[in-house]
């Protein structure tokens, strides 16, 4: 049973058709990955599962809910986060407000304390900076921080968007182990990644998005084996 299901969806940014009926599904458990070049839709699917935008047609369902046209506020109370492109922290908060931004969700004070203590142990540079500004820490704090954020609200499933993006090669490690460790505790993500590579090597299974179309899927494994999908995304 997929716990997020995309049947037929469409996106139109005015005349220009985005995302041309595309069908995936996400498993509990699961890390999947839509790679694919600049432009060929991968942020638009992750705005639109979100609810940050509407699709034109289609259907989105988040474990049994229909979540097709429903408000991103309540999408996240389903048990969905979202780590967006380019990271967007709050620059002028501290660390700690951040955190603490991602909970707005929940209401148990303990919860929410146990959730800060898990994310600190995830990511000790956080703790390590919790008075910090966030505005102040480098391009892979802020990116762990992103991570923590979207952490504390407890999600299911969370949704990454260029994780990797503009990190030295060491911090792209870094963020792909935690991204295991993550898988591995028991939350399911759906990642978006330019890093193709890096992408099918934590993935089970794999969507190649061409120009708003799914041009090629399957496990991940094999994908990296495939003498197209090497020639165009991994530079062989």
């Amino acid at each position: 049973m997929a716990m997020l299901e995309i049947k037929d969806l469409e996106v139109h940014y005015g005349v220009i058709k985005a995302i041309k009926g595309i069908s995936f599904e996400v498993n509990q458990g699961e890390v999947i990955a839509l790679i694919g070049a600049n432009g060929a839709g991968k942020t638009t699917i992750l705005h639109t599962v979100t609810g940050l935008i509407n699709g034109t047609a289609g259907k989105i369902t988040f474990n049994d809910a229909d979540i097709t046209k429903m408000p991103a506020h309540k999408i996240v109370a389903l048990g969905m986060a979202h780590v967006p492109e380019g990271r967007r922290v709050f620059s002028q908060l501290t660390v700690l407000q951040n955190l603490k931004m991602g909970a707005y969700t929940r209401k148990d004070k303990k919860e929410i304390e146990d959730t800060l203590q898990m994310v600190y142990k995830r990511f000790p540079r956080l703790e390590e900076r919790k008075h910090q500004v966030a505005g102040t820490l480098s391009g892979g704090e802020q990116q762990m921080l992103a991570m923590g954020r979207a952490l504390m609200s407890h999600p299911k499933i969370i949704l990454m968007d260029e994780p990797s993006m503009g990190l030295s090669p060491i911090f792209v490690e870094e963020i792909f182990s935690i991204i295991r460790d993550i898988s591995a505790s028991g939350t399911t993500v759906l990642l978006v990644e330019q890093n193709a590579k890096k992408a099918l090597s934590i993935a089970n299974r794999a969507y190649v998005l061409e120009t708003g179309k799914i041009a090629l899927e399957g496990k991940a494994d094999l994908l990296m084996n495939n003498e197209s999908v090497k020639k165009a995304y991994l530079g062989e």
